[in-house]
Formats: structure tokens, sequence, C-alpha cells
């Protein structure tokens, strides 16, 4: 069992940085890929950035070049950078731990980050 914690959300202008974090707790955290998804209103949940045990990244194509995923494995925690924030990143956006073989998945209970001047 997992227990996964984010903060970090908040209201911010366009064109705006914030960090969220999300720390985990209860298993060993290098044995998950992390992640971090959002969640706008009316819409369905979309994957924003992972980052597996060994460190590898993936991110959503409308965040490449924006957002940074990285993690801390000292801490047990997982951090998004967020830069140059746009009114359509507004959303909640929940940190995610998912074994390897992706048959088990972990969920915080969300952080909200609105863009807006």
């Amino acid at each position: 069992q997992v227990q996964l914690v984010e903060s970090g959300g908040d209201l911010v202008q366009p064109g705006g940085s914030l960090r969220l974090s999300c720390v985990a707790s209860g298993s060993t955290f290098t044995f998950y890929t992390m992640g971090w998804y959002r969640q706008a209103l009316g819409k369905q949940r979309e994957l924003v950035a992972t980052m597996t045990t060994d460190g590898r990244s993936n991110y959503a194509d409308f965040v490449k070049g924006r957002f940074t995923i990285s993690r801390d494995n000292a801490k047990n925690t997982v951090y998004l950078q967020m830069n140059s924030l746009k009114p359509e990143d507004t959303a909640v956006y929940f940190c995610n731990a998912r074994n390897l073989l992706g048959t088990i998945n972990y969920w915080g209970q969300g952080t909200q980050v609105t863009v807006s001047s």
C-alpha cells in the first residue's frame, strides 16, 4: 500500500511557475513509476508526465518544454516543475504510483492549479 500526498497547487498568473510535490509513504518508493496526471472540470483525467524507477521521463506533448518531472528517492518525493503556465493548464493535478507491470496504481487526493489573470 502506498499513500501519496500532493502539495504546491495555487492560483498563478499566465506565464508564471509552480512546483508541485508528492510525498509517498507506506511502501518502497523506488519500486514504482511515478507520474502526474491532471483533470480539468468536465474533462477526463490525462497524463502529464511520468518518471520510471531508473529515471526515464515521458511527457504529454502539451507540456513538453514547459514542465519537468523529477524524483528524489531519498525523500520519497516526486516533483513537477511547471513553467510558462497557461490558462488551459488549470486543473486538479494528481500524483500516481504504478508498479512495474502496471497492475497496481495508487493515487493522491489531488492539488488544484488555477492559471488566471
